[in-house]
């Protein structure tokens, strides 16, 4: 799951029913790093393109919270290697 690429489309849902980010998974990943917790447990990613999630035999088109904070992670540990 994690070699989803950055440009990929992408959209940031909220099960609040709040308006959705549409965009790049990057802008996606960047507006959740923003979120306060409780905004971050009603958050989801939807994709584009499915991938495999960890433990499971078949893909899947929308990431969690949990899954969506790896990708956080990712891209800070960019950031730092970068500078």
């Amino acid at each position: 799951m994690m070699n989803i690429p950055w440009d990929q489309p992408a959209t940031l849902i909220d099960l609040d029913g709040k308006t959705p980010v549409i965009g790049s998974m990057l802008e996606c990943v960047m507006h959740f790093s923003l979120f306060k917790p409780f905004a971050k447990e009603q958050a989801r990613i939807l994709l584009t393109r499915p991938v495999f999630r960890e433990g499971r035999k078949t893909r899947t088109w929308i990431l969690n919270p949990d899954e969506i904070q790896k990708l956080v992670e990712r891209l800070n540990a960019e950031k730092n290697a970068a500078q």
